[in-house]
């Protein structure tokens, strides 16, 4: 016969055997398994690379590029940001719709398409440039790109101020920028005005670090030759110019780069300049 401290150890061990059996089911119920047995985590499950929505009122979509499926940080955070937006997007559309039938006026489809493409990933940076289309109803869409630049090991977000010294004097980046620009609006409009830095008159040459950019490929895998400077319709004369896309070498900064980034620069570029893929 069993004394009662055998029992209460034989029920102890029962009771741990069991917790033991549960977690382990919990485990496996918090990730699925994919076809091939890859394992699809939460997270990943919660951030795709496409999204399409369509309604009366609007029509809104985004794609992501393969490149992001190596930062799950960066893609969670991209796909539910522009989610987000493009769900305003739709809402707003559909309020407008509703107040443009009440009034009796035309009602349109909007459109907003965002397209995310890679533009470089060096060792230590992901390069992205996203495209935004959109018409709200209009004389005419509107095409917007932006760019965004990915610590890898940091898991984060850097701008333009990270990339280059603190207090650097970007003078020859900026004349730089400004003349390419010029060249670039002569190329299209032969008889363009020149265009100066800073204020006065209808359209200026923008500061570089006030300028949306990415980083630009060259002759060497793996490095940036430069940054390609987005400038977007009206910002440097009329809508019918379109958007430039400039690409300045980095012989242009380099000496201006933090220690931090400037391993990432190297080779040449193919092409400077305007860089525009509709160029005309």
């Amino acid at each position: 016969m069993s004394s009662p401290r055998m029992l209460l150890i034989t029920a102890l061990l029962a009771t741990t055997a069991l917790a033991a059996c549960n977690r382990d089911k919990e485990t496996k119920a918090d990730a699925s398994t994919a076809p091939g047995g890859a394992v699809v985590t939460p997270a990943n499950a919660a951030a795709p690379m496409i999204y399409e929505s369509k309604s009366g009122a609007a029509n809104v979509s985004l794609k992501l590029p393969d490149a992001i499926k190596g930062q799950p940080d960066l893609h969670a955070r991209l796909f539910s940001e522009e989610v987000r937006k493009l769900q305003q997007f739709a809402d707003g559309a559909a309020n407008e719709r509703q107040e443009t039938s009440e009034e009796g006026a035309p009602n349109w489809t909007y459109e907003k398409q965002v397209n995310l493409t890679a533009a470089l990933e060096t060792g230590k940076l992901l390069s992205l440039k996203r495209a935004d289309f959109d018409f709200s109803g209009g004389a005419h869409p509107n095409t917007l790109t932006t760019g965004i630049l990915w610590d890898k090991a940091l898991k984060r977000q850097i701008g333009f101020n990270d990339l280059f010294q603190r207090g650097a004097n970007l003078t020859a980046l900026d004349q730089a920028l400004c003349s390419a620009i010029n060249a670039a609006k002569r190329a299209r409009v032969p008889d363009s005005k020149s265009l100066t830095l800073g204020s006065g008159g209808d359209w200026n040459c923008p500061r570089a670090s006030a300028t949306e950019f990415v980083l630009t490929p060259g002759t060497e895998p793996g490095k940036a030759a430069g940054l390609t400077f987005l400038i977007g319709p009206y910002a440097v004369g009329p809508y019918a110019e379109g958007a430039y896309e400039i690409a300045i070498p980095v012989s242009a900064f380099r000496s201006l780069l933090t220690t931090a980034y400037a391993d990432e620069f190297g080779g040449q570029l193919v092409k400077a300049g305007d860089v525009t893929p509709t160029a005309r």
